[in-house]
């Protein structure tokens, strides 16, 4: 009796033995979160995005990084103590031709803040297109649901923080009716998309 209670035995433990393999497996099996290099005229630095909190504010993002849409575009409003803002113009200020707008996924736990990336927009909160902003403090006001619908995080400035501080050093004016131009272009040369 006790010689054929040992396969019973041997078996259970090699499937115990399985189900940890396949669990840990799975574990590993998630992706990471994709990430791209913004090179510009004072530098790079890298973002990672967050398509778990804004899945198709991050599609939107990407498919504009595929299309080279942001080469050779500008910062055209930078607020020191605030954020920089770039995407929509070319160096001569003209703005750019978009796609049709995505719908704001601004969270109350996304928070704006420092160096976070985030959509702008107008008044309608689904009104964003190919414009972002990188916060340069913690912009809690801009949180969806402190003043209204918020606008959509959707990333972080992980690496070259300081890229962007420069960028909001550099002095402003106004240009063509619009505030907070830099004097200088602050070229946006390419955004890609690393492996």
């Amino acid at each position: 009796m006790a010689n054929q209670a040992k396969p019973f035995r041997y078996t259970i433990s090699a499937l115990l033995c399985m189900t940890a393999m396949l669990f840990a497996g799975n574990a590993t099996a998630e992706e990471p979160l994709p990430k791209v290099l913004v090179e510009t005229s004072l530098g790079s630095f890298e973002v990672t995005l967050r398509p778990d909190i804004a899945p198709e504010t991050v599609s939107n993002f990407r498919q504009y990084v595929a299309d080279d849409y942001y080469d050779g575009l500008i910062f055209h409003r930078v607020i020191p103590g605030f954020m920089v803002q770039g995407g929509g113009f070319d160096p001569d200020l003209r703005p750019q031709r978009t796609r049709k707008p995505v719908v704001n996924e601004a969270k109350p736990t996304a928070k704006n803040l420092r160096g976070t990336i985030a959509m702008a927009r107008t008044q309608d909160p689904d009104s964003a297109t190919s414009q972002f902003f990188i916060n340069l403090v913690d912009n809690s006001f801009l949180d969806a649901g402190a003043r209204g619908p918020g606008y959509a995080v959707f990333g972080k400035v992980t690496d070259g923080m300081g890229v962007v501080d420069a960028i909001a050093s550099k002095p402003t004016g106004q240009q063509r009716g619009m505030a907070n131009v830099p004097n200088e272009p602050i070229m946006i040369r390419n955004i890609t998309l690393l492996p």
